[in-house]
């Protein structure tokens, strides 16, 4: 499939969280579970943390939502950047990967700036999730390791040797899912012993970038560098859609033989199990993969998009603006200039939920 139905663009007026201005361009956003804390990994080596809070606007006004937002600390400990974060089920741990190779807790209710090391790898760590079955966190990096920890040892809990390196991963309820290097992926479940459950090349050309877990655990969303991304079900049943792939962060040119190409650097789905993706072109796309529809598209913001994600209520929508490394070192401008923000939607329900499917 190549694309969706595409409504009108539409400008949002989000709010800007407070940040330091030497702050980098982020490399992951994540919401606490359980209330309106997001944090963010950065470039700079630091794991920043704010409160967000959001009145929605009243209805039939025009009014636009109001915002309060507090930052609540940033955490010291990586000697690199930082590329990957979560939270635990409660909220009150969040755990960080390193291109130190470390994997450090930094514990909220201390009121300290102070993380702990908590595991380690032999090359980069790519990406970190909290497993809540288990209470273990689980690691992947770049030496080709897949490695789950309990934070009262320094030993690793379970260890799995990859095909490749680890360039995203996804946790959701007992399902496991990982982009390796080589346009490989690897889906584990974590549903008692843990094990490998598939192995797959990717249904896209290109290398991929990111990788989310659908909320039903039925299947995952793969984007590539390729500005494409794919839905994949695990197991095909009667009056499910079959597995598709379609372009979402590509303009065409003037010709229309040719295309201009960004990364999809975030996928991130909603409660009601639509989704969003963010690219290099600075859009933010919202989807229903059911009825393969585009619920919305934002105006370009004026830089790559490099993160999202919805927080647990689904009311409010993160993304970072900055750099995402798609050039490499020659396209760094470094952090003047505002260009590295993190934002904050306000997601009202008309723009997120399902829809019926178009009549053909």
């Amino acid at each position: 499939m190549s694309g969706f139905g595409s409504p009108m663009n539409n400008r949002p007026v989000d709010h800007v969280l407070p940040s330091p201005s030497t702050m980098d361009s982020a490399s992951s956003l994540n919401w606490s579970p359980v209330s309106n804390s997001l944090c963010s990994s950065s470039w700079d080596s630091h794991v920043r943390c704010w409160d967000v809070q959001v009145q929605p606007p009243p209805m039939g006004q025009g009014q636009q939502a109001q915002w309060h937002s507090v930052p609540k600390a940033q955490s010291e400990g990586h000697k690199g950047p930082v590329l990957d974060t979560c939270y635990s089920a409660d909220g009150r741990f969040i755990f960080s990967a390193g291109t130190d190779k470390q994997v450090r807790m930094w514990d909220l209710g201390s009121n300290t700036s102070t993380t702990t090391q908590v595991g380690s790898h032999d090359a980069p760590v790519k990406s970190v999730h909290f497993v809540q079955s288990s209470n273990l966190v689980v690691s992947g990096g770049w030496d080709k390791q897949l490695r789950f920890w309990d934070c009262r040892s320094p030993t690793p809990a379970g260890s799995f040797q990859l095909e490749e390196r680890v360039y995203a991963m996804d946790v959701r309820g007992g399902v496991l899912a990982i982009a390796l290097a080589g346009k490989k992926i690897a889906v584990y479940s974590l549903n008692g012993n843990i094990q490998q459950q598939m192995s797959m090349d990717s249904p896209l050309k290109y290398q991929s970038r990111c990788i989310s877990v659908f909320p039903d655990q039925s299947g995952f969303a793969v984007g590539s560098i390729e500005g494409r991304c794919a839905i994949q079900y695990f197991q095909q049943k009667p009056g499910v859609a079959e597995n598709f792939a379609f372009r979402c962060h590509r303009q065409d040119l003037n010709n229309k033989t040719e295309s201009l190409v960004h990364a999809v650097n975030g996928i991130s789905f909603h409660n009601h199990g639509t989704f969003s993706t963010v690219g290099g072109d600075g859009v933010v796309n919202f989807w229903d993969k059911d009825s393969k529809q585009r619920l919305k598209v934002f105006e370009p913001v004026g830089e790559p998009i490099a993160a999202s994600g919805f927080n647990a209520q689904g009311n409010m929508f993160a993304y970072a603006k900055g750099y995402d490394w798609g050039k490499g070192c020659g396209g760094y401008q470094g952090t003047g200039g505002g260009r590295n923000k993190i934002c904050v939607h306000y997601t009202p329900e008309e723009e997120i939920k399902q829809r019926a499917k178009k009549k053909r």
